[in-house]
């Protein structure tokens, strides 16, 4: 996908939100959320408008990964591939030992595996931002969480030394690691902003940088005396005593970088990409990645064990997830749509008769296939739709459309691109699965994911801002389309 040349300057501020919960015992249960900066690229047209008389009726599809993979010394020691989660998974942690680790919800769920003890998580917490970050305590003794709105959640030794919560940001956080001796930790934006608090010092960002495309992340050098920060298109950042080893900045990757790793002893790290490739600068050794995967599930993450001699890749999509919370009230029935949607995230089980070949329909880009077969399995008698601006004239007629600014509901429809005339203009759409009160959705889309154009799937995207859709996604939205007036 393209990212646009330069980063938009202003995100309306968020009001006051709980920074710092201390020793919550909220359970970390089957029904906790869970979400990823999955950042799981886009791509599709509808092309023509024909009409499916068959209404079809798929089985559950879910990528068999586990969520997890593991490469070089990593060791799987469990996932929540069994439960049904409230929302997809974000983040990783591993612990000291290198025998287990923490996966992070975008509710604040937080579940833990192997030696990786639970102190508690903010899945109970009303939260204003979805979660994106997790980073432990040094002994493995707790645990920081951060939203996008910058509110810091801290668990069992780990200390609140400050947060960006109610705070107004250009852009949302992304992103948090902490100082090696636990004292503090430095929170990351979406502009290359950096927030440093407790004993963590500022070294500099990459806000006056010019940046391609947005940040994805921050990693910590292991004496803490300085940090890397890399952007969605490659580009990697280096500040204090964190050295340069290269960057994917001038290549041409065919998805985005999601995450950053570093090796121990700080003389080199890893990037991996939306599609599972892993790149290793320095003397950072490649131990495998999933990069070569057709269809590829989508990565959220990279992280590296506590030797550095392996890594994982975190895949949200390989969860069972229910997008019950946060709790918004949509319109009646939302629920069914958000169900039926949820229930095909999958890799494209008709690509071996041919590009674009879809359960939904013909063999053509078929992402308003999948919304309007969404939409007709829930109930709403819409035709079989190939073209994205067919759907948003539905809407206007028999529904609602939206403005871009508008706060949609769980059930809509996004619609990418400047408008609905023609396939130029109306590019894509996708379904609101959950919405955020800081105006953050996470969709599920077809004919849309990491793999090569014509073998694509249905996959989770976000959480992002529709605001920053032209970065995130690539294009911007035009209008939420809602089924019911």
């Amino acid at each position: 996908m393209a990212f646009a040349a330069a980063l938009a300057t202003h995100v309306a501020a968020a009001p006051p939100t709980t920074a710092h919960i201390a020793g919550t015992a909220a359970a970390s249960s089957a029904t906790t959320t869970v979400t990823k900066h999955a950042r799981a690229r886009l791509g599709s047209t509808g092309a023509s408008h024909r009409s499916i008389s068959a209404r079809l009726k798929l089985r559950r599809h879910i990528y068999n990964s586990g969520a997890i993979f593991a490469y070089g010394d990593a060791v799987i020691y469990g996932s929540p591939a069994a439960l049904t989660l409230n929302s997809p998974v974000v983040a990783m942690a591993v612990t000291p030992a290198g025998a287990g680790y923490w996966l992070a919800a975008a509710d604040g769920g937080v579940f833990s595996f192997g030696d990786a003890k639970f102190y508690g998580s903010a899945g109970s917490i009303p939260l204003y931002a979805p979660v994106v970050g997790i980073a432990a305590t040094p002994d493995g003794g707790g645990y920081w969480l951060v939203a996008a709105d910058g509110g810091v959640f801290s668990f069992g030794d780990a200390k609140f030394y400050g947060s960006m919560g109610g705070k107004p940001l250009n852009q949302p956080v992304v992103g948090i690691a902490a100082t090696p001796d636990g004292g503090g930790y430095w929170l990351v934006a979406a502009d290359g902003g950096v927030f440093s608090f407790g004993d963590a010092k500022f070294y500099g960002s990459a806000v006056n940088e010019t940046l391609g495309a947005l940040v994805a992340g921050i990693t910590a050098t292991a004496t803490g005396q300085g940090y890397w920060i890399v952007a969605a298109d490659g580009g990697v950042f280096s500040f204090g005593d964190a050295k340069f080893y290269g960057s994917a900045g001038n290549e041409q990757l065919s998805t985005p970088v999601v995450g950053m790793a570093a090796v121990s002893g700080d003389h080199g790290y890893w990037l991996a990409t939306a599609n599972g490739s892993v790149l290793a600068y320095g003397d950072a050794k490649l131990f495998g990645s999933n990069g070569s995967a057709v269809p590829a599930p989508p990565v959220a993450s990279i992280t590296a064990t506590s030797t550095g001699g392996g890594y994982y890749l975190l895949e949200p999509d390989g969860i069972n997830y229910s997008f019950a919370d946060p709790s918004t009230t949509g319109f009646p029935g939302y629920q069914r749509i958000v169900e039926a949607a949820a229930s095909q995230v999958t890799a494209d089980p008709d690509t071996s008769q041919g590009p674009f070949c879809n359960p939904y329909g013909p063999c053509e880009e078929w992402c308003a296939l999948f919304a309007t077969w969404v939409w007709r399995d829930a109930g709403i008698q819409i035709p079989s739709y190939a073209f994205t601006g067919d759907v948003y004239y539905w809407a206007a007629a028999n529904g609602a459309v939206l403005s871009p600014s508008s706060h949609p509901s769980p059930g809509d429809a996004v619609l990418y691109g400047t408008g609905p005339a023609t396939v130029s203009t109306s590019v894509h759409m996708g379904i609101v699965a959950q919405v955020w009160p800081d105006g953050a959705i996470i969709t599920i889309e077809g004919d849309a994911g990491p793999s090569p154009t014509g073998y694509l799937s249905v996959i989770i995207n976000g959480p992002y801002l529709p605001s920053d859709s032209q970065l995130y996604n690539g294009f911007p939205v035009y209008a939420f389309a809602q089924p019911v007036q």
